[in-house]
């Protein structure tokens, strides 16, 4: 019976991958899920008191607060893997677009943040990946995000990717 749960399993992760890749490859997320999948999901976090979005149900989805230059909060619907120790790891993959989303450049000038996951806020602190940390985590990366190399591909850049460790102390976010 075991064995049986765990062919289930694995065939239930080989249809829910197939699902991401085809939703994530599809060019009308690419052209349309910038524009409305963040306002929709930040709608419902707000109006379900940060505990659900549309986006988690195909992917682990959370809220990533940053400071803008001026100092006014910028918040970003993400998907994100959260590991044993607590850190989470987040991909600026911007639906494959060109340039760098807003939100890693914020963390590039002031690694303080809050990440809403599941109904709770974590201040955390960045750290962005060298090639060679996010070669380390590739299997965790392609887990939560299996187009993850399509969107750098069609991106013509390199995709930052941030580990967000949870911070000692609750900063001024």
């Amino acid at each position: 019976m075991t064995e049986h749960r765990s062919t289930d399993a694995r065939a239930a992760a080989r249809l829910h991958r197939s699902l991401l890749t085809a939703v994530g490859n599809s060019r009308l997320l690419r052209r349309w899920g910038p524009r409305l999948l963040p306002p929709l999901d930040l709608l419902t976090h707000r109006l379900t008191k940060n505990r659900w979005m549309p986006s988690r149900m195909l992917s682990p989805t959370a809220v990533l607060r940053t400071t803008r230059r001026d100092g006014t909060p910028h918040l970003t619907p993400l998907i994100a893997d959260q590991d044993t120790s607590g850190s989470f790891l987040v991909m600026a993959t911007n639906f494959g677009r060109r340039h760098h989303p807003a939100w890693s450049c914020h963390l590039l000038r002031d690694p303080r943040a809050v990440i809403d996951w599941k109904g709770t806020s974590i201040p955390v602190h960045a750290h962005l990946l060298t090639p060679r940390q996010q070669d380390e985590v590739r299997y965790r990366i392609l887990e939560v995000m299996p187009v993850f190399d399509d969107y750098v591909r069609h991106s013509r850049r390199h995709v930052r990717v941030f580990s967000l460790t949870p911070a000692a102390d609750s900063g001024d976010q």
